[in-house]
């Protein structure tokens, strides 16, 4: 065929202006690729395909060298979202993770001594202090957390567990199935609605080593329920020598009530009102990276260190970078600084303005109404924040949803009503006037 003849070599492609800026070896596999993806498309009937080779093995250089991990702009309606790598970092925090990478750390290394330091110390005095632990221990995250704990403190025995609290976390990870490789074996007590402290106390045995209490952090049952108290399951466990594991779930550190989000638990009311361990995530209401904390009474909390499993899920050092700066921010008076607690406490006044900002920008017709933010992330169940967003009418959602998306950075929107939905409780100023922009573009 003609077309066929008349691509150009893959060396004599490779050298060309337009690949000058890529590495060698980038050149020719973007070559590569445009001249097999030409003689597809011709072969399949596209002859005007041959006259588009420099301009695709650009485009084909460029896609490779964009990283696949990058920033977006949330307008999801959810602030902790998991596709969306739930809390995003302070800006003083993002700081010293960037100031840790680019340099050599004193992770473990004692500075005063000249000797072999702790990595857990940069941030267990901080846990004790804001949780009120005896002890703390962070690793990796919070179903490590979990299975560590009871790999190092109930392996062989039994661990009670409510049938209310049976929950199934993100990819379809189970929490009976975390008992079980633990080691473990369970003991189911109670129903779906209800469990009392007798199902716990009629299931007590010789074998039995701890109760195991696991906030339904992405699920809420009502009506019909009932479920004992942390101080309550402390009291029998104390009085049977047995061990209360409290999976609390969020990692709030505060009272979030004055924001609109009344009975959150929180890993300082964990430990007060008896819970031998509690065990939380860092990325969700704490508004941390991705860690698993687990804080507790000394002596267990020793036994968990020393287990060989923590090795094996031991927090690196940008997530303990970024666990220690976040946590400093409490301890300081600062967590609005933090944007999950930011977007939590934004103002409906501001949300507004932001909204209407973005309803303007729009050239399409578009409405400005009440809405509900998701807290996402396995927090709050059921529990949403008053909103205003913004609905952008268009003949195809999926189209403009698309569009959004392939912006630089890209604009993460929700579909509803055949509507595109754009929720501004998330937003930063910076980001505002990058929407507009491209809002008013459209």
């Amino acid at each position: 065929m003609d077309a066929l003849r008349q691509l150009p070599k893959i060396d004599e492609l490779a050298n060309s202006p337009e690949l000058a800026g890529y590495a060698p070896k980038l050149r020719v596999q973007a070559a590569r690729a445009a001249v097999e993806f030409l003689r597809t498309e011709i072969k399949s009937g596209n002859g005007k395909a041959v006259t588009q080779p420099l301009q695709l093995a650009a485009q084909l250089a460029e896609s490779m060298t964009a990283p696949s991990l990058k920033p977006v702009i949330n307008l999801s309606g959810v602030i902790l979202h998991t596709g969306l790598g739930r809390a995003r970092l302070a800006p003083s925090v993002a700081a010293q993770v960037a100031a840790i990478a680019a340099n050599h750390s004193a992770v473990e290394l004692d500075l005063e001594e000249g000797r072999r330091g702790d990595r857990q110390g940069h941030v267990r005095e901080l846990l004790a202090q804001l949780t009120g632990a005896e002890d703390a221990l962070v690793v990796n995250n919070a179903a490590a957390g979990v299975l560590l704990t009871l790999t190092a403190l109930c392996f062989g025995s039994e661990v009670i567990l409510s049938r209310g609290q049976m929950v199934e976390i993100g990819g379809s990870f189970r929490m009976p199935d975390i008992v079980r490789q633990s080691g473990c074996t369970l003991v189911e007590v109670g129903c779906t609605n209800k469990t009392r402290l007798s199902d716990y106390q009629k299931a007590f045995s010789e074998e039995t080593s701890a109760v195991l209490r696991c906030h339904p952090s992405n699920f809420k049952i009502v009506g019909f329920t009932a479920e004992p108290s942390i101080r309550d399951l402390a009291a029998i466990c104390k009085d049977e020598a047995l061990i209360l594991i409290d999976d609390q779930g969020s990692g709030c550190l505060v009272d979030l009530a004055k924001y609109g989000l009344p009975d959150q638990p929180t890993l300082p009311a964990s430990i007060a009102e008896g819970a031998d361990v509690a065990i939380a995530s860092g990325d969700k209401l704490l508004g941390g990276p991705q860690a698993g904390i687990i804080v507790g009474r000394k002596d267990l909390i020793t036994e968990i260190k020393q287990h060989p499993l923590a090795r094996c899920v031991r927090i690196d050092k940008l997530s303990l970078a970024a666990l220690e700066a976040t946590l400093r921010l409490y301890t300081e008076g600062r967590e609005e600084e933090i944007p999950t607690i930011r977007s939590i406490s934004r103002p409906l006044e501001d949300i507004s303005k932001m909204a209407k900002a973005l309803a303007k920008s729009y050239k399409g017709g578009s409405e400005v109404v009440l809405g509900e933010t998701e807290v996402g992330g396995g927090s709050a169940p059921g529990t949403g924040l008053p909103t205003w967003r913004v609905g952008l009418s268009t003949q195809d959602p999926d189209q403009l949803a698309k569009t959004l998306r392939s912006c630089n950075p890209p604009i993460i929107a929700r579909i509803e009503d055949n509507q595109v939905w754009l929720d501004p409780r998330t937003l930063e100023p910076e980001e505002l006037k990058l929407v507009v922009k491209v809002l008013s573009s459209l």
